[in-house]
Formats: C-alpha cells, structure tokens, sequence
C-alpha cells in the first residue's frame, strides 16, 4: 500500500471513529422510550402543554427559549431549570437567563408533579421539556416532529457555564455564526433556528440602541435598517423603558401568536425587532436562505424541523452522566 493510499485509509478510519464516537449516545435515544416504563407519558406531558398554553398563550415561546438556553449550555439536559441554592449559584440565573420566563419553568413542574404519581423516578426533566417544546411548537402552528427520548438530567449547574456560550442581540453575524458553528450547527440551521423569533417578544432593552440616539446621531435617530414607522412605534412603547425594564413588543408584529414565516418576511421590509434579526437579511451569507424561507413556509418548516431534532439531542447524557431528577428544580442530591 502506497502513502496515497495508507493516508486515505487513515482518514476513512479517523471519521469512522469520530461518527461512532458522536452518536454513541443519542444512539440509545429512541422514540419509544417509555412505553413500558410509563406508556403514558407523552399523554400527561402533552395534556399539561395545552391547558397551559391556553391559559397563558406566551407559554409556547418562552418554553422554546428555555429549551434553547439549556440545550446551548452543556447540552439537553435540563441544567437551565436547577435553582440556585446556599452551595451554588445556578445555570438559570446567570445573567442572560434572568428573563428567562416564569411559565415554561412552571409548565415543566406542573408535568413532572403529574408524572411522579403516574411512574416516579422514571420520566427526565430533560425529556420533559424536549416533548414539550415539540407539542408546544406543533399546538401554534409549526412543523411536528419526532422527538427521540431517553436523555438523563444534569447533575452540574452553574451560572458561571453560560457565559459566552449564548448569542447577543448585538453580536456581528460573524460571531453568532462561529458560536453555531463550534456547537455542529450549520448556517442554514442557524437561520431556520432563529426562525424560532416568529413567536414570542423581546424586552426594550435589547434593541433600545437601535430606536434611540443610533451611532450618537440624536435621542431619535433610529437604525436606518429599519422601517421609519416601525422605529417611530416602538420609540412609543419602549418611551418608559428604563423606568419599566419589563417593558417588552412581540418579535413578529405581523402575526405574534402564530408559528410561520412572517418573521422572515418581515425582516426583508425592514421590521426585525433586534440587531441580530435583521442582520440575518444584511449579511450576505444568510441572506439567501432568509429570502428562501421568506417565500416558502414548508421549506422553513422542513428545516427548522431537522434542526430541532439535532438542537434536542445536543450534548445530551445518558446513563451514569446523569440522573433522573425527582423534583426538575433540584439535584437529587441537594448539596449539589
């Protein structure tokens, strides 16, 4: 065998090993997982999802974002839902999960108590909130998809961990694309992720540096990227927001509660809500597969779709890596 051909056979051996090596452990994921254990799991997870949602209808985008933190932090493991106690300063109070809201921490609670009655100690936080988030998703009008089962729960949570390990509003698309990029994700995935914004809201402090004095040009100046009367409306409601910082508009004006691709269309007449939103359309290399989206639901549907799936099985633990948590607010083992 020639250098040629040992070098290439070298290659083939090492991306061998590096394809077992990341799907041994999603490997013993499976869809399946608890219909044994606890055949009805997914039926108590999804009751508890709609009675919530439809009594507090921001339910579906909060319990995304809190999916998205946790799984960019170490992992799908249900690390972002752990409170801080006197021995550690949890992952979910790390600056930038502060705003993290109430209802998707209660929505996860609420089915894990249910659950403990139906089949204790059987049933993860992590599981929990992956199904969730899909049923959620699913319940105002986005892609259902399949959610593989079987991750265990952090046993380490630190608010120390999130730092840097989450996009900024105001990080350059350079940034944000070499953060997905170091977790496995594409560009494509990092545009039909972010597609997430079509629900949900965004607090005034983070986009106040695009509708008050922009580049130091006057307490009205306003990003020129923006729509004028877009700028002009939320310089209105975002007039008392340093008195009020829960002061917060909807990320997609068009249709806030509704799961589809008005957030890529808006972003093409200017109405993106947060820097980073519009520089998807501004920069060159995302820009095409905002247009596509723009135009095409079922293609961002298709993506966004194929990206949750890979986003839910991110960094995950399974066997002695984790637990299966009795309370999803705390370690089993309380001094943790």
């Amino acid at each position: 065998m020639d250098g040629h051909s040992r070098g290439f056979m070298i290659l083939l051996l090492i991306i061998s090993f590096s394809v077992t090596f990341l799907s041994c452990a999603d490997a013993k994921l499976t869809p399946n997982y608890y219909n044994k254990s606890c055949p009805r799991a997914e039926q108590i997870i999804s009751e508890a999802v709609t009675t919530k949602q439809l009594s507090n209808p921001t339910t579906a985008a909060g319990t995304l974002r809190v999916f998205f933190h946790d799984c960019f932090v170490g992992g799908c493991d249900a690390s972002a839902l752990i409170s801080s106690n006197h021995f550690n300063k949890a992952e979910r109070d790390a600056d930038i999960n502060l705003s993290l809201p109430g209802d998707a921490f209660d929505l996860v609670i609420r089915a894990k108590s249910t659950l403990e009655l139906e089949c204790p100690g059987i049933v993860s936080c992590s599981d929990i909130l992956a199904l969730a988030t899909r049923d959620l998703i699913s319940m105002v009008g986005g892609p259902f998809y399949t959610v593989r089962l079987g991750r265990k729960d952090a046993v380490v949570s630190t608010a120390a961990s999130a730092n840097g390990r989450l996009p900024l509003a105001n990080m350059s698309m350079t940034q944000i694309i070499g953060m997905f990029e170091k977790n496995g994700f594409t560009i494509q995935e990092l545009v039909a992720l972010t597609g997430a914004h079509t629900i949900g809201f965004s607090h005034c402090k983070e986009y106040a540096d695009r509708i008050y004095n922009f580049n130091n040009k006057g307490p009205r100046s306003f990003d020129p990227s923006m729509d004028p009367r877009y700028a002009a409306a939320l310089q209105k409601a975002c007039a008392k927001y340093k008195v009020d910082p829960t002061i917060a508009t909807f990320n997609d004006i068009m249709t806030p509660g509704k799961f589809d691709n008005f957030y890529f269309q808006n972003l093409e007449k200017g109405l993106g809500l947060l820097a980073s939103d519009q520089a998807l359309f501004n920069d060159k290399r995302t820009k095409p597969i905002v247009q596509l989206y723009a135009r095409n639901q079922s293609a961002f549907f298709k993506d966004f779709a194929r990206a949750m799936e890979k986003l839910s099985v991110y960094g995950i633990k399974t066997g002695r890596k984790g637990e299966v948590r009795r309370r999803c607010d705390a370690f089993n083992n309380v001094s943790s």
